[in-house]
């Protein structure tokens, strides 16, 4: 009786699996109007049909018009331009900061996992010890000591103070790899631990990188519309949350001139959808069950079937089994 051997994944076999997660209808829903914010960041100068401190004064706070879509501000500056390059700020940010938390959460979340003794004990009180301190006070306290502070001081700041709850989440997952067959090979073939942790365990934690990743995106573009809306970051600096600043300031909200706050609003809204959407998709395909169920719900969509006639069926069913003779 002979056996067969399964054949290795090739290079693209494997990276198509690693990114699998991307393939379902919310992930790809959630990167399309990503990718929108990002091409719009990147292509400011292009897009913008004004500079963003332009000041047009025969055009002091109008409302949306052919020229001015989306209306002008109390100088006459034009809000679609001041949207678009505010974009930039918002992109950068919540780029920067997910790579500089992620990259500290997966160092200490996958070493606490796989080291023994008081060497993983002292890794998960670090992680602890920031997942309770206050990023915001913090923030504005160092921000402050700053006349002017630059994007990427506010970005390194959130993702030093926001990489806790990754690391945590991290040495979980990491644990319960370490004592998996694969791993106990490769440390009885005497792989070196960068090899083991590279090679054997990352792998096994992209799903989870990716979702925590996505959770800091989400995490540090709140945190800079916050600041800048409470004035902690200088109004130069153009993001959606320096816009709903001078908004705020100028009496917009109470004078109803819903076309220079509300933009902005939407933009925070849009993008945080697009970032629950991919966790979502990312979760489905984490989760076993919630991917089954989802595979059973297009597979039934693909037929023409109502995915929740059986539910239906099943309920009135219940029902007139339940029901007494009537007298």
């Amino acid at each position: 009786m002979t056996t067969t051997q399964p054949t290795p994944l090739g290079r693209g076999a494997r990276l198509g699996a690693a990114f699998a997660m991307f393939r379902n209808g919310k992930s790809v829903a959630g990167l399309s109007i990503l990718a929108v914010f990002v091409v719009v960041a990147v292509f400011a100068e292009q897009l913008a049909p004004f500079s963003p401190t332009q000041i047009d004064a025969t055009a002091r706070l109008q409302p949306p018009s052919a020229a001015h879509w989306f209306g002008t501000t109390h100088l006459g500056e034009d809000v679609l331009s001041q949207v678009i390059y505010g974009t930039r700020g918002v992109v950068v940010v919540g780029a920067l900061t997910s790579l500089i938390s992620m990259a500290i959460a997966i160092v200490v979340g996958v070493l606490a996992g796989y080291l023994p003794g008081w060497r993983s004990e002292a890794l998960s009180a670090l992680a602890n010890v920031f997942l309770v301190i206050p990023g915001i006070p913090i923030l504005i306290i160092i921000a402050s000591r700053f006349t002017n502070p630059p994007l990427w001081v506010v970005a390194a700041i959130l993702g030093i103070l926001g990489w806790g709850w990754g690391a945590r989440v991290l040495r979980a997952q990491t644990m319960s790899l370490r004592n998996r067959d694969f791993v106990q090979a490769a440390k009885l073939n005497g792989e070196p631990l960068r090899r083991i942790i590279g090679v054997e365990m990352l792998p096994n934690l992209t799903a989870l990188i990716a979702s925590s990743f996505v959770g800091s995106v989400t995490a540090a573009i709140l945190g800079l519309t916050t600041l800048s809306y409470i004035g902690v970051i200088p109004v130069n600096a153009y993001n959606w949350g320096t816009i709903l600043n001078w908004a705020s300031a100028q009496g917009a909200f109470t004078q109803n001139q819903w076309w220079w706050f509300l933009p902005p609003g939407l933009c925070i809204a849009a993008i945080g959808v697009a970032l629950a959407l991919l966790n979502f998709g990312i979760d489905e395909y984490i989760n076993p069950r919630l991917r089954s169920a989802g595979e059973l719900a297009r597979a039934m969509r693909r037929r023409g079937l109502d995915t929740t006639a059986g539910v239906t069926a099943v309920t009135s069913t219940t029902t007139t089994t339940t029901q007494g003779p009537t007298t």
